[in-house]
């Protein structure tokens, strides 16, 4: 058995190198300026050329995890543009200001989605976790969640990332781990049922986002996240 690793890519070349080291599907921003932005639709036609990965792109347009109805429109708009240029799916989520996931609002903006798309680490800023993993229940056609299990990163979030996965077979499925995940984390998650995990600066050297991504450190990941899958299947 094999697990799902999603890698962050910020242009065609770490595309390529992602795909070349054996990454399963790449997550496209436009910048890791506020944790990552949209980009360009123009930059989302290079990538999908460059690759025959699935992408999944970045939908946020601003710092934090609001959106208002002028921003709605474009969001839209975006989705639209993406899925004609070859992404796969989008990845987003919004919270309002009770910092509670803003049903309305992702269901307005996901009206006419028809395909998988990923919830994103907005879930880790949400005042009551147990309440925002429920509100996930009622959003057509998610079918990944990533996050850390904390606002922080994963080494903080475990123990809560692995209690979650052990107790609640809907966020057993959708949990995709990410956000400072490091390599001792991922047997931990694996025994508890997590079979997704999404990494950015760890395929970079030196862990910097100015660097490219180096094949082989995805080939390590790989490895890694094939087997702590496969040790954790029910034999």
């Amino acid at each position: 058995m094999t697990g799902l690793l999603e890698v962050i890519a910020l242009h065609p070349a770490d595309a390529k190198r992602a795909t070349e080291g054996g990454a399963d599907r790449i997550e496209l921003v436009g910048t890791m300026e506020h944790d990552g932005l949209s980009p360009e639709p123009a930059l989302v036609g290079q990538v999908t050329r460059a690759t025959n990965l699935p992408v999944r792109v970045m939908l946020r347009l601003r710092e934090g995890f609001s959106t208002d109805a002028t921003e709605i429109v474009r969001l839209k708009q975006l989705i639209s543009a993406y899925r004609d240029l070859g992404a796969d799916g989008v990845v987003l989520g919004f919270l309002n200001s009770d910092t509670e996931v803003d049903l309305p609002v992702l269901r307005e903006v996901i009206e006419d989605i028809d395909f998988g798309w990923t919830f994103h680490r907005a879930i880790d800023s949400s005042i009551w976790t147990d309440r925002a993993w429920r509100a996930l229940q009622e959003l057509p056609h998610l079918d990944q969640v990533l996050t850390a299990g904390s606002v922080r990163t994963v080494a903080e979030g475990l123990d809560e990332l692995v209690a979650r996965a052990k107790q609640n077979p809907f966020a057993r499925k959708l949990i995709m781990a990410g956000g400072g995940l490091k390599a001792e984390h991922v047997p931990w998650l694996a025994r508890a049922g997590v079979t997704a995990f999404h990494v950015g600066s760890s395929v970079r050297p030196t862990g910097s986002w100015k660097a490219y991504i180096d094949p082989e450190l995805v080939r390590t990941w790989r490895r890694l996240v094939d087997d702590a899958v496969s040790r954790a299947a029910p034999s």
